[in-house]
């Protein structure tokens, strides 16, 4: 009997001291991974657009009084678009604004700090675009010019400053309009018309990427400009 309390004492006394020892370990702490907050930015892919259906390459029966021009500069075929539906609604002439070295997906690629329009943007020098040409034949028989290009950081795509440079617009009325994903047409305009110093700037007009005919030639037709070849 003493030999089994004995016994028993032997194994509440060890029971006592695992509890013990147990409750003196602290528990490991969690790893906790470092919170990332991480800003994902990608660009839209930009494809070349095709010419729409829509378009009609028969001059309307209005038509602007005097010879129009309709000058562009396109650099992934938006604005190219718009331009032609201009030509087509006034059945004006097509000049495009073509810089000598070309703009490639890289170079616009506006989410690469070192890509050709970053460095152009954070370094006005560097905006003057040579052009393959800035000449247009027969430049003083034209009385209207449109003017169209994309928006960049607010502004017109800097090729079309070359442009601007380099011809009088004296005694020209001048249209500027722009396609953007959601950029208004801002200053651009206005600051076009202050670089020419001659013209007469109207006010000018922003489409959406992939505008319609129909919606151009809405536009063109509020500008009062047109006279109706039947009714002479």
């Amino acid at each position: 009997m003493k030999k089994f309390k004995h016994f028993l004492g032997i194994l509440l006394s060890g029971a006592l001291l695992f509890a013990l020892s147990a409750c003196g370990q602290s528990a490991p702490p969690q790893s906790q991974a470092p919170a990332q907050n991480q800003e994902s930015i990608s660009a839209e892919n930009s494809t070349e657009i095709s010419p729409s259906e829509d378009s009609n390459p028969e001059a309307a029966a209005d038509t602007i009084k005097g010879k129009t021009l309709v000058v562009y500069y396109s650099a992934i075929g938006s604005t190219k678009e718009v331009a032609g539906y201009i030509a087509n609604t006034v059945g004006g002439d097509i000049f495009e604004i073509a810089p000598v070295e070309p703009y490639t997906s890289g170079d616009l690629d506006w989410t690469d700090d070192t890509s050709r329009v970053n460095r152009e943007h954070d370094d006005p020098s560097l905006r003057t675009v040579e052009l393959v040409s800035n000449t247009v034949d027969n430049w003083d028989s034209y009385d209207t010019v449109f003017i169209g290009y994309p928006i960049w950081w607010g502004i017109a795509a800097w090729p079309v400053d070359s442009f601007i440079a380099a011809n009088d617009f004296s005694g020209k009325t001048v249209i500027p309009f722009c396609t953007s994903v959601s950029s208004g047409l801002g200053q651009s305009g206005q600051l076009l018309a202050e670089a020419a110093e001659a013209g007469d700037w109207m006010e000018g007009h922003r489409f959406s990427s992939g505008a319609s005919a129909s919606e151009v030639q809405e536009w063109v037709a509020d500008l009062n400009l047109m006279t109706n070849e039947s009714a002479k």
